[in-house]
């Protein structure tokens, strides 16, 4: 394996255990409330530490963009991407839809990925020009080629203001031309399953950087496309983005870019 995919594997399932072992006692959890609808609990921070302290005794000299920590050291053009929990309201509520997501940027271009599963023991990985695996099997995207046979997924906007007119007059557009859509409610997960083919395509706004690296490389990887709703690549920037099989994605781009001038 890529050597920066083991020692992100190793932080991932660390991780992953600190998760799983606070489900059981959810009551006792404290939970603070960062904005509208946004929390973090200290099973959030306890991951977060994990996966820094595991990444940092491995590249001393890397840096960190990690949800919860912030930015911080000089990793010149090396930095880890992380969200410890995405998916933490679910988590709040016990429902089975989160996961550990940490990327590597290169120059600010994602190197290497990984998207782990605590419930399911499912992960997924992916190094830039190697290939995106599921549990070391090889990925690729589904092959639908219509907006209308595919399943697509999206989130809804944290906030009630910000996004809210837009996110709605997509979602009218959307439904009468996709066979179904879905809100799990982990962006990092939905585009596992994007680049798993268990989905075929995800569209989603208002995101931050740890949100989408590492799901963004997994589905360029198994042979998916993604872009920001203007169709370049810096959705990292902008925090909105469309992936999905290239015939799929290709439609979604388009419903959703009409959708925003009409």
């Amino acid at each position: 394996m890529n050597p920066y995919l083991t020692i992100a594997t190793r932080a991932a399932r660390l991780a992953g255990r600190v998760i799983l072992r606070n489900l059981p006692r959810l009551e006792r959890i404290k939970v603070e409330r960062k904005g509208h609808n946004d929390f973090v609990t200290a099973v959030d921070r306890e991951a977060e530490r994990v996966i820094v302290d595991t990444l940092a005794g491995a590249y001393p000299q890397h840096g960190f963009l990690a949800e919860e920590s912030g930015a911080s050291g000089d990793g010149g053009e090396w930095r880890w991407v992380i969200d410890p929990l995405d998916g933490t309201t679910n988590f709040i509520h016990g429902y089975p839809q989160f996961a550990v997501s940490i990327a590597l940027q290169r120059r600010g271009k994602i190197a290497a990925a990984v998207v782990l599963d605590p419930l399911r023991d499912e992960i997924f990985t992916a190094a830039r020009g190697e290939g995106a695996y599921r549990n070391d099997r090889r990925l690729r995207v589904s092959r639908a080629l219509t907006l209308e046979q595919s399943l697509i997924a999206t989130g809804f906007p944290h906030s009630a203001g910000a996004h809210l007119e837009e996110f709605l007059a997509l979602m009218r557009a959307l439904l009468p031309r996709c066979h179904s859509l879905r809100r799990a409610g982990a962006a990092a997960l939905d585009m596992a399953h994007v680049a798993s083919g268990q989905l075929d395509g995800f569209w989603e706004m208002g995101l931050q950087p740890w949100d989408m690296a590492a799901g963004a490389l997994l589905v360029e990887e198994a042979g998916g496309r993604l872009a920001d709703f203007d169709g370049s690549e810096n959705f990292l920037n902008t925090g909105s983005v469309v992936c999905g099989t290239p015939e799929v994605f290709q439609q979604l781009l388009t419903v959703i870019q009409n959708a925003r001038d009409g």
